[in-house]
């Protein structure tokens, strides 16, 4: 195993990245379902540590190493690629999942503070990809209506292709009201099958004009005012 800087637990906010910190937060991302948090600068330090690793290799032609060493310091190098590769692989499954879970879940609270920077956009991205598509092809179903072809959006940012342009009504925000919950009320899926819910007695929630008449027709919400 390489001698390297004292190793720091994957959980402190600073971590010096080392073969064993990446294995360690390799076996954390693969034993636990949640995302786990990464110091911000993670990418950053990993590739620093790559290219310090590969300057090793370099000067080692100019150096009186055996091709042993050179060969294990090499093996090592790759080793140290593919765990990052699967760690990567395995936030990157996670991060579509939450997006997935987000675009079905227009209410669901998403804690953002676990995504690297770098991350955030790839989530964002996503769950622009799976909206446009949703409202393309399910609702257009749902409502009778030809679905769009993933050909005809791009909601992608940097594409080299010009994304398609929003329709008018779809740039005007959606009217809400500031509602609070007399009972408690089950999850339940809007007209555009977006969930909602579950709620308590005495939450408070920014609802859709139209989902909240009806709710409050049935007693079961009562408006707030938010003056």
């Amino acid at each position: 195993m390489e001698q390297e800087n004292k190793l720091d637990s994957p959980s402190t906010d600073e971590v010096t990245i080392t073969y064993e910190t990446l294995f360690e937060i390799l076996r954390r991302e693969k034993d636990r379902s949640e995302l786990q948090k990464l110091d911000s600068s993670f990418f950053a330090n990993v590739l620093r540590y790559l290219k310090d690793k590969q300057v090793i290799i370099s000067k080692q032609d100019t150096e009186l190493l055996s091709e042993e060493e050179k060969r294990k310091t090499a093996d090592q190098l790759g080793n140290v690629k593919r765990i990052i590769k699967d760690i990567y692989d395995r936030r990157e499954k996670k991060i579509v999942s939450i997006a997935i879970d987000k675009c079905k879940n227009k209410n669901s609270i998403i804690d953002k503070s676990v995504f690297l920077n770098e991350e955030s956009v790839l989530f964002d991205n996503v769950v622009s990809i799976l909206d446009s598509s949703r409202s393309n092809i399910l609702n257009n179903l749902i409502n009778l209506k030809d679905p769009v072809s993933s050909g005809s959006f791009n909601p992608v940012v940097g594409d080299k292709k010009e994304a398609a342009l929003p329709k008018e009504e779809d740039t005007k925000p959606k009217e809400t009201k500031l509602v609070r919950f007399l009972n408690a009320v089950p999850k339940f899926v809007g007209k555009e099958l977006e969930e909602y819910g579950p709620f308590d007695e005495e939450d408070i929630a920014s609802l859709p004009v139209d989902i909240a008449n009806v709710l409050i027709n049935k007693e079961r919400v009562e408006e707030i005012s938010e003056n």
